[in-house]
């Protein structure tokens, strides 16, 4: 079972380990940072998470049997007046961990926190078109596929387009399973996007 803890410094050098190249770094996180990662950035990008009423909530996800950090994952551009916000920087860390449903796990303990904890109408992200495992375990949370902004982010001399998706409070209901314990909205971190934003 996958639980989501807020995202700190002590989770920096292992999230820079994560992130090989800066065609992996984009596809993670968009343009936001530059290649090679490192803790000046991460530290910035944290900033934006802290205080009463964040833009951000970043999570690092565990196993929760061994308290091994698999993943990390964000809420993003939260906007508490129109109850958005953005599903971002989703990401298993290990390759050997990903395709076995811990990516599926992590958006829907996440898409809990979004629609019980904050009250949010409204979440979307943006991913590749080519990402096509990632889209397939969006659309299996219940995401709804909306359009595409043609060739929205630049790589060297490509051109790379962008699959938009949103998920509304009224849809989520029907996405939810059996609550098992620990990791939902009651027991969710506190305040402190692959897909990116």
């Amino acid at each position: 079972m996958i639980t989501l803890r807020p995202f700190a410094r002590a989770d920096f050098a292992r999230v820079i380990g994560w992130i090989p190249s800066p065609e992996f770094l984009l596809q993670w996180a968009g343009p936001a940072f530059t290649f090679p990662l490192d803790t000046a950035q991460l530290e910035r990008y944290l900033l934006e998470a802290e205080g009463d009423a964040p833009s951000r909530m970043i999570f690092t996800a565990v196993e929760a049997d061994t308290g091994t950090a698999v993943g990390h994952i964000e809420l993003a551009r939260i906007d508490r007046h129109n109850r958005s916000a953005t599903l971002s920087r989703v990401l298993i860390g290990e390759i050997g961990r990903r395709g076995q449903g811990a990516g599926l796990e992590m958006v829907r303990r996440v898409l809990r926190v979004g629609f019980e904890q904050l009250r949010l109408h409204r979440i979307d992200l943006v991913v590749f078109d080519f990402n096509r495992s990632a889209i397939a375990c969006y659309d299996r949370a219940g995401f709804v596929k909306e359009g595409c902004l043609r060739e929205a982010r630049r790589f060297g001399e490509e051109y790379w387009s962008l699959v938009q998706m949103s998920i509304l409070e009224t849809e989520w209901p029907a996405r939810v399973g059996p609550r098992h314990g620990g990791g939902d909205a009651e027991s969710a971190p506190s305040p402190t996007r692959g897909n990116h934003a």
